[in-house]
């Protein structure tokens, strides 16, 4: 409440929070379209590398394959006319080996009996790997076993598969010894010139070169072409079973429905599904509370005179997560914001000290207003700057002119004032003389009044007494006094009446100076 009150009261303040909630509101829409298309682009950007990448990927194992295959079939032709000679067969797997850098081991066997008096014989030369592991760079010795794994070669699929079927095939992982020493192994059957056709007229094969290519090798290209700094790529056999991954601990006979047993996922599983479909596309998943995406397309083997396309039914992917597509951007938007934030800031602190500049003669006006309003007529009213000709320097000068308009009238009024205040002590005065001289004839009347009660009475009596006299009938002698009675109270009343007329004489000469003097 106190901010708002705060807020109602300054101009300056208000103006300014005004124009940092425009430009704020511009910023942020203008921002979030740039955002929304920069985050569009990024992901098109980066489906478009993957993409690439599966194709890179997906090429660069496939010429694995194919130089394996190639090697193989470059000493198959040697391999079957010889097949009299068991002692070369150790000495053609030894050869193959050193000559591909990217076979890790051979193996040429042959069906029981194939060699009189051996029931089983199987010649196998692997390399030693470099400080335990993989590496194209070289090896350490040649080592010569005389079994894969502990199982005889005669049950194991890289075998059965290839004698059964008479064709070629790529092995999905086979592991022997640590997860880190997994295996696909290329099967070729190996048929003896000049042997019987089959029942369906097809050469029946006599036993299985098989080449060996380990999985660790392949993962180390596909790591040197990831598609992100957490990214990486998978290769999926058929049924799901991982032959590329980075967790070695799901390279052997671990599909990608196995950890989906444990901990149920409907992105990843339909994800899974759709690779193992042999399908293509792009899907968002989540795992571990993040978001990740894998872009994915079935393996596609390169045509080559010579070679079997028979379909792998293996799908690669990419999968990634979202901070490697949009860490940076997300990293961008903060920094973005924490510039926008202290901009808005300094651009707020800006408007409120220009403001506040601007709006001060304002302020100093409504200060001299309240002191005018308060009656102090003669407070100075702040003059304009000689360079301001806006709204607010028109103001000022107004108000200057107002308030000097407003004192030359206030003066006008006093001195209108002063001179009826001395009228009416002048009025005043003439009132009092009057209520005086009222007075003063009120007490002359009632004085002139009673001095003419007397010679009034006499005269009544008079009269009275010569009208009753006049009335009266007498002696003759009596007639004589009569007369002389009455000629002494005509004499009386003539007096009186001059006494009467000589006080109204007075009485009107004084009335008469008395409205002289008034």
């Amino acid at each position: 409440m106190k901010l708002t009150k705060a807020i109602l009261r300054s101009l300056s303040l208000r103006l300014s929070l005004l124009m940092v909630f425009a430009i704020a509101v511009l910023l942020i829409a203008a921002l979030s379209v740039m955002f929304h298309f920069s985050r569009q682009a990024l992901r098109e950007e980066a489906m478009l590398t993957a993409d690439h990448t599966l194709d890179a990927t997906a090429q660069h194992i496939d010429n694995i394959l194919l130089s394996a295959e190639q090697t193989a079939g470059n000493f198959y032709w040697d391999v079957i006319q010889h097949l009299d000679q068991p002692e070369r067969m150790e000495d053609y797997c030894r050869e193959l080996v050193k000559s591909n850098r990217y076979i890790a081991g051979c193996a040429i066997a042959f069906e029981p009996n194939f060699y009189p008096g051996r029931k089983e014989f199987m010649a196998y030369v692997r390399k030693t790997p470099k400080d335990g592991h993989w590496t194209i760079e070289g090896y350490d010795t040649l080592e010569v076993q005389e079994s894969f794994h502990s199982q005889s070669y005669t049950v194991q699929d890289w075998f059965t598969k290839p004698m059964s079927t008479n064709r070629t095939y790529w092995m999905e992982p086979l592991k022997d010894g640590a997860a880190e020493d997994a295996l696909i192994t290329f099967s070729l059957p190996i048929y003896a010139p000049g042997q019987s056709m089959g029942t369906e007229g097809e050469m029946k094969s006599v036993g299985v070169m098989g080449v060996d290519i380990p999985l660790s090798l392949l993962y180390e290209f596909i790591l040197a072409t990831k598609p992100s700094a957490n990214g990486y790529v998978t290769l999926l056999g058929n049924g799901g079973t991982y032959i590329v991954h980075p967790d070695p601990n799901k390279l052997f006979r671990q599909t990608v429905f196995t950890q989906l047993e444990q901990n149920p996922n409907a992105s990843i599983q339909e994800a899974g599904e759709a690779m193992v479909k042999g399908e293509s596309g792009f899907m968002p998943f989540n795992m571990n509370g993040e978001q990740w995406y894998v872009i994915f397309k079935p393996f596609q083997r390169t045509e080559a005179p010579g070679r079997v396309m028979d379909e792998l039914n293996w799908s690669v992917g990419v999968i990634y997560p979202e901070d490697d597509i949009f860490g940076e951007y997300n990293l961008l938007l903060y920094y973005l914001l924490a510039i926008v934030i202290i901009g808005l800031t300094v651009f707020f602190i800006l408007c409120r000290l220009y403001t506040h500049r601007q709006l001060l003669p304002l302020v100093q006006l409504t200060r001299s207003a309240q002191r005018i309003a308060d009656g102090d007529y003669n407070e100075p009213i702040p003059p304009a700057k000689h360079e301001r000709e806006d709204e607010i320097g028109q103001l000022q000068q107004h108000f200057q002119e107002m308030r000097m308009a407003l004192t030359a009238h206030i003066d006008e009024q006093e001195r209108l004032s002063a001179e009826l205040q001395k009228h009416g002590e002048t009025l005043q005065k003439a009132y009092s003389q009057t209520q005086e001289a009222d007075q003063m004839k009120t007490s002359f009347l009632h004085h002139m009044t009673n001095q003419m009660v007397e010679p009034t009475d006499v005269i009544l009596k008079s009269v009275k007494t010569l009208c009753d006299d006049c009335n009266t009938a007498g002696e003759p002698s009596t007639e004589e006094q009569r007369r002389e009675e009455m000629k002494r109270m005509a004499e009386t009343i003539q007096q009186q009446s001059k006494l009467i007329i000589e006080l109204l004489k007075q009485m009107i000469h004084k009335a008469g100076k008395e409205g002289a003097h008034v």
